[in-house]
């Protein structure tokens, strides 16, 4: 089945929303207790998916079938968090369950990164959860550290686990 990647609108919101907490709930637990998993969805309840579809500072995308399968995001100003430097953040790329491993993730990146080039980032940074690292090394991302991350730190959580330091350069 054809899958369409285009970029979000403020009506996508909910959508977006019910793809994060089904990915995060359907995936996360390849990798994550169901505690840490119970945590990370949680912040999904609370987080705003309408800013990142408006900022400038934003690229949003969805992928569609006969409804929103995935989105991606990536953020134009530099991470402050990293290690490595890098001047633009990919903050998500998520799909439903039922379309993992089916491309529709390769396709929202490759867009996201065809976005990120045409506004001239050179080097693109992400935390990746344990169950995506392979996915960014396909994309050509190379690790650059492991450290312990609180899920849904904005609710105090306190429910921590390990994600993985990603940087790919976009110069050649």
């Amino acid at each position: 089945m054809t899958v369409r990647v285009r970029a979000a609108t403020s009506a996508d919101a909910e959508a977006i929303r019910r793809v994060h907490v089904d990915s995060i709930t359907g995936l996360g637990t390849e990798s994550y207790t169901e505690r840490q998993v119970e945590a990370w969805a949680a912040g999904c309840e609370t987080a705003d998916y309408e800013a990142p579809v408006e900022s400038p500072k934003m690229t949003c995308l969805v992928a569609e079938r006969d409804a929103i399968v995935g989105f991606a995001t990536l953020t134009h100003t530099e991470p402050e968090e990293y290690v490595s430097d890098a001047d633009a953040e990919v903050t998500a790329v998520y799909v439903t369950p039922n379309v993992a491993r089916e491309s529709v993730g390769s396709q929202l990146y490759t867009e996201l990164e065809a976005r990120a080039r045409s506004h001239n980032f050179e080097t693109l940074a992400l935390s990746a959860s344990r169950n995506a690292v392979s996915f960014y090394e396909t994309h050509g991302y190379e690790r650059v550290r492991e450290y312990d991350h609180e899920f849904s730190a904005h609710l105090d959580t306190g429910v921590t686990g390990t994600v993985v330091e990603m940087v790919k350069q976009l110069s050649e």
